[in-house]
């Protein structure tokens, strides 16, 4: 006795596969679209259009960085590379560029809030998924951080946005008297 078994239809695998692969290709190019369309939307001009005692701040009123022509850093980008040079470069590498264990700074700056970038510093973080586990521990009681997180995040967002390099900036503006007095008061000096 004969056994007959329905012919499968090449074609149908082939058509499948191929469908398969359009549809993922259309999900990943609308995924990647709407990504930088949401950056677009949600970036907030970093240009410096006021300055507080020495801090510039964006037209939000956010900490920011100031470039001049010739190079010269104001001093919270300044005191910003130092401190992440000291305290943040161990984990997430060279001037921000990540490392295989942290996450690029650098790019996170783009989209990251500066109310989130302060409570992740001072709060830590966890991130969990399929492919790792990556654990940011808190810096909010380590006063060689807390008190320098604005400088932090101004040296971020000015590697972020390619206005200084991956170098120790070479001129920097004087520290400025309302700078010294909230690192005394945040360090305990009197």
């Amino acid at each position: 006795m004969e056994h007959f078994h329905a012919p499968v239809p090449v074609s149908s695998n082939i058509e499948d596969k191929l469908l398969r692969t359009v549809w993922f290709m259309a999900v990943t190019i609308a995924l990647v679209a709407s990504e930088r369309l949401a950056f677009a939307e949600d970036a907030v001009d970093p240009a410096a259009v006021k300055s507080d005692n020495g801090k510039y701040l964006d037209k939000e009123g956010t900490p920011t960085f100031k470039v001049a022509s010739d190079g010269t850093v104001d001093w919270y980008t300044y005191s910003g590379y130092r401190r992440y040079h000291s305290e943040c470069h161990v984990c997430h590498g060279p001037d921000g560029e990540g490392s295989s264990y942290a996450p690029a700074l650098r790019n996170s700056a783009k989209t990251m809030s500066y109310g989130d970038f302060l409570g992740v510093v001072a709060s830590g973080r966890t991130n969990v998924n399929t492919s790792q586990g990556n654990v940011m521990p808190a810096f909010g009681d380590n006063p060689n951080v807390a008190c320098y997180m604005d400088d932090l995040y101004v040296y971020l967002r000015a590697r972020a946005s390619d206005a200084v390099g991956r170098v120790r900036p070479a001129k920097h503006e004087d520290k400025p008297s309302a700078a010294q007095q909230a690192e005394d008061a945040c360090i305990g000096k009197r």
